[in-house]
């Protein structure tokens, strides 16, 4: 099974990062079934350079190969829509596994808008593959709508309209999930800054997609149980 990874700023990681990418494939990698991770980037984003140009993860022994993702530190729903059918049909995952939308709400659009472009990424991923399969997370906690209600009820917003959208996109032939938010997601332990993904942090975002695969695909098994 190949997989691709798509997200933000939380998925991309940035220098000197494990990522929960990397979090998964450890997962997969426990399975001991063939698969493989696949993508057009494999960088992470350096903050002092402002730009993905980093290759220093926190684990050095993490394949190149594995390292693979679409993902962009500042994009969202709205950037992504017009380039997954292109990375869908160059590098064939057979499930998207996709982390977006907070960065949507916070700088680009509202709610509404983004549900749109949330069903835009799925019908161009599905023109490059029609049995492709995604895993969508809602937006999970975040520090700015602890202090700001009306960004809090837009993601809430967002987050009915993307359960919306899977339950009307899901078919048998191209099946749609959205995952759990991580449970015990603490923003001050999880986080090194409210938003982005700490160590433990990073363990509970690749449970919450492991989990779901496992869960409603038989995938694999749940995350961080032994063989």
């Amino acid at each position: 099974m190949r997989f691709m990874f798509v997200g933000d700023s939380m998925t991309i990681g940035r220098a000197g990062d494990f990522s929960w990418r990397y979090r998964m494939w450890q997962h997969l990698s426990a399975l001991g079934e063939p698969f493989a991770i696949v993508g057009p980037r494999h960088e992470l984003y350096d903050t002092e350079a402002d730009a993905p140009v980093s290759t220093r993860y926190a684990d050095p022994d993490f394949p190149p190969e594995a390292r693979r993702h679409l993902a962009g530190w500042g994009e969202g729903w709205l950037h992504m829509a017009p380039v997954v059918e292109d990375a869908v049909r160059a590098h064939r995952p057979d499930v998207l596994l996709v982390s977006l939308g907070l960065i949507d709400l916070g700088f680009y659009t509202d709610a509404e808008q983004t549900a749109l472009n949330v069903r835009e990424f799925v019908a161009r991923a599905r023109a490059a593959n029609p049995s492709v399969r995604m895993v969508l997370l809602p937006v999970i906690p975040n520090v700015r709508a602890e202090t700001d209600a009306p960004f809090a009820a837009e993601c809430a917003r967002f987050n009915v309209l993307l359960a919306k959208a899977v339950a009307d996109l899901d078919a048998p032939g191209s099946p749609l999930l959205m995952a759990s938010r991580p449970a015990g997601y603490d923003l001050r332990t999880d986080t090194y800054d409210g938003t982005h993904p700490g160590p433990t942090g990073e363990t509970k975002l690749a449970g919450a997609f492991a989990d779901a695969m496992h869960q409603a695909w038989g995938v694999g098994r749940a995350y961080g149980v032994a063989a």
